[in-house]
């Protein structure tokens, strides 16, 4: 059971239809809140679509590219016309390899900026017509290496940090409209694509959880819980704030976590 109660609320989340996304998504259908979900694969999206109407609300689900301006606007007006006035906004599409700089083409490096940095600003920018003002909520899903250096994530590495400013910047801008913007950076989540990719063995979880400060890896729900808190009343003062929900993981120096990465790896 849920702690928060979002009812009567709409809630958009891009990226919605896997992972830690789909969790978030999960979380605010089982709050009662009117959920839309949006991915590229339709095929996911009927899936998510089917998951989150076992909890009983009203749910529709658009197949829609971030990087594409038109399809997302299309998308996030559907659901406004489904909805009305979006109450929470969620931007987690995001896209990853490991490579390092010199092993990545310019057209590598670039796809990922697109997925990570532009479709978080085509989410946003697209969104700000149809959000609830005063009263939205804009959470975008950052990761650890917005502000941590690591090795062969250069790309990931600045386009998240981009998606961090960017949180800052419209927190500023859009403050009078009384917006709030903020971002949740996850540590090491379990069950997660990134998780199988990063470490796939059992030996190499145990390395990566062996790493995180409060010993074991996080779950959908400890990032969805963070979310609910700062879309909730209770963060009605915060905005422009990076959070991280990681077990103490990133207190780490950043040859720690590299060396932790290297024996999962």
């Amino acid at each position: 059971m849920t702690a928060f109660d979002f009812k009567n609320h709409t809630v958009f989340v891009a990226g919605g239809t896997s992972g830690i996304n789909l969790g978030i998504a999960e979380a605010f259908a089982e709050a009662g809140a009117r959920v839309a979900v949006m991915s590229r694969s339709q095929e996911k999206v009927d899936a998510a679509v089917r998951r989150l109407q076992s909890f009983g609300g009203a749910v529709v689900g658009y197949s829609a590219d971030v990087r594409n301006m038109e399809a997302t606007s299309a998308a996030l007006s559907g659901a406004y016309g489904a909805f009305g006035a979006i109450d929470v906004l969620i931007s987690g599409a995001a896209g990853n390899f490991p490579s390092p700089a010199l092993g990545m083409s310019a057209n590598g490096f670039k796809a990922v900026v697109d997925i990570d940095l532009l479709g978080t600003f085509n989410v946003l920018r697209a969104a700000h017509a149809l959000l609830r003002k005063p009263g939205a909520s804009v959470i975008n899903i950052s990761a650890p290496q917005a502000a941590i250096p690591l090795a062969a994530q250069a790309h990931v590495c600045a386009a998240k940090a981009g998606v961090d400013m960017l949180s800052r910047v419209l927190a500023i801008e859009w403050g009078g409209d009384g917006i709030r913007v903020n971002s949740v950076i996850p540590g090491p989540i379990e069950n997660t694509e990134g998780m199988a990719r990063l470490a796939p063995t059992p030996q190499a979880l145990k390395a990566i959880a062996s790493s995180v400060p409060l010993g074991r890896l996080g779950t959908t729900r400890d990032v969805a819980n963070l979310v609910m808190f700062l879309a909730s009343p209770s963060a009605a003062y915060v905005t422009g704030a990076v959070i991280p929900v990681d077990g103490g993981w990133s207190t780490n120096s950043a040859e720690g976590l590299s060396a932790a990465l290297g024996a999962a790896g």
